[in-house]
């Protein structure tokens, strides 16, 4: 698959750019919340390179996992901004994880 055509990890990497824009936050939470948000895309792009049905699926879930840690980041900051979203990422991650086998 190519990341060109991949659209949550285009999703991915927007979620990404929004968050590094929060300058405001104080430091330890920024970098919490950028390195949860990186660690999205990232997960993305590796596990699409796999070629058991398992293992991509685990690279999405550790996606997954990671948008939750920033979506609780995003709650206690109240970045209003980007809860909409980290939803609709949401929405794309949980499709990818929920994913039928192949045949």
């Amino acid at each position: 698959m190519s990341l060109q055509n991949f659209r949550t990890h285009s999703l991915a990497i927007e979620f990404y750019k929004d968050c590094k824009k929060h300058r405001e936050l104080p430091a330890y939470a920024r970098d919490q919340l950028c390195r949860a948000a990186l660690s999205i895309p990232l997960n993305l792009a590796e596990g699409s390179t796999k070629r058991s049905f398992k293992d991509k699926i685990r690279y999405y879930e550790i996606a997954f996992a990671s948008l939750r840690e920033a979506q609780s980041l995003i709650e206690a900051e109240d970045l209003n901004d980007l809860k909409v979203k980290a939803h609709h990422l949401g929405g794309a991650l949980y499709k990818l994880v929920n994913q039928p086998p192949p045949p």
